[in-house]
């Protein structure tokens, strides 16, 4: 029997029996694609069996460059299910409008899935896919590979240490100055591509970061904003100008969220401002708080400490966290997907807390559209 060990972040090693093969297929063949296809080429124990696109000859040109060229090549997510009948999992990388019904005809066909974020566009559909999911009895994990980094965890650490105390308060900040990911076309920003812009491109981290941290309350109302000033502006783009035309969604967000017991969720995030950072994330308790280093996206890891802030017999006194380690958060985030399949275990990001992240992602974008606040209503699974 062909065994390998990994370590997880430097303090757990696990074993795994290499002679079970996992067969993968990756829906979708555009820029976050490659990540994943990378990171299954390093695992001795996954097999690439299947590509689609619904672009033609994207996912052939995506299987030459990529060295996967014994891969069967569908036309769309519906051909793979239905032709591929020993499929053990798919990653779905397609553009978020297109996350619900992937995730959904993968789990009706018995398949195990790597959903990439956010979860869908709306909270209706999140819904309809955890149906599906409940029904089908597989896994189903969203793609936040922030998860898996050691500095990450502290965070949420040093909430359940009790240091703190009561946490009543989490401000989101970071963001992009200047950073409309158009290199990869308009994809993100058409509305019936990507759906929605930077509240659930970047966003999503940044609320999965901070609910992560508290055990993930439940959102109760939001007060939302969104603009696209920059987006829709022509000097935005120095090669596309005719991208602002094709531009549909937010490049900035802002929120007063409400969550379950009596915390406030203080968000804001953007693909462009006129700004270099919303500043740092904070996380303010009865009897400390903390400061999360300011980074554009919140998707892998901040280059500075984390800062506890404690009165100590009657003085003010700080402290910073040393970082710890780093690892490839990416083949971490896959790997431990690979190791759920192959074992049975649970999803690392279950749809359980992401359903949160998307409500209040959806209620940002419903709250900024009639201008004023509204309660989050989630329907039962």
């Amino acid at each position: 029997m062909a065994n390998e060990f990994d370590r997880y972040n430097d303090t757990e090693t696990i074993e795994r029996d290499m002679s079970k093969k996992v067969k993968v297929g990756i829906i979708g063949t555009g820029w976050i694609a490659e990540a994943h296809v990378t990171r299954y080429q390093k695992m001795q124990d996954v097999e690439i069996v299947a590509l689609a696109d619904i672009v033609p000859g994207k996912a052939e040109k995506f299987a030459k460059a990529f060295g996967v060229e014994g891969a069967r090549i569908y036309n769309s997510d519906i051909e793979l299910l239905d032709s591929e009948k020993d499929l053990d999992a798919v990653s779905i990388c397609t553009y978020n409008v297109q996350h619900a019904p992937c995730a959904i005809h993968a789990l009706e066909h018995g398949v195990n899935v790597m959903l990439e974020k956010p979860f869908t566009v709306t909270l209706d559909e999140a819904i309809e896919v955890m149906r599906a999911e409940k029904k089908s009895g597989k896994i189903l994990t969203i793609g936040f590979q922030p998860r898996m980094s050691q500095n990450m965890q502290m965070i949420k650490k040093i909430v359940d240490s009790g240091e703190l105390g009561k946490v009543y308060y989490l401000q989101a900040g970071g963001g992009r100055r200047h950073g409309i990911p158009t290199p990869y076309g308009t994809s993100f920003i058409a509305k019936d591509t990507g759906g929605v812009g930077a509240v659930g491109d970047i966003g999503a981290y940044s609320i999965d970061m901070l609910m992560q941290a508290v055990g993930y309350p439940k959102p109760l109302t939001v007060s939302g904003y969104t603009s696209a000033y920059f987006g829709t502006d022509p000097n935005y783009y120095s090669s596309h100008p005719e991208y602002a035309k094709a531009f549909e969604v937010d490049d900035f967000s802002a929120a007063f969220v409400r969550l379950e017991g009596d915390i406030i969720l203080d968000f804001r995030i953007s693909w462009a401002m006129n700004m270099d950072t919303a500043g740092d994330a904070l996380i303010l308790g009865t009897k400390g708080g903390l400061r999360i280093p300011s980074t554009e996206c919140w998707n892998g890891e901040f280059t500075r400490p984390l800062t506890v802030y404690r009165d100590i017999c009657g003085q003010n006194m700080q402290y910073e966290v040393p970082l710890l380690p780093s690892c490839d958060f990416f083949y971490e985030k896959l790997r431990s997907f690979i190791d759920a399949v192959k074992t049975g275990g649970g999803a690392t990001v279950p749809t359980s807390q992401i359903i949160y992240n998307q409500a209040i992602i959806d209620g940002i974008v419903k709250s900024a559209e009639i201008g004023r606040e509204i309660e989050i209503t989630i329907p039962e699974v």
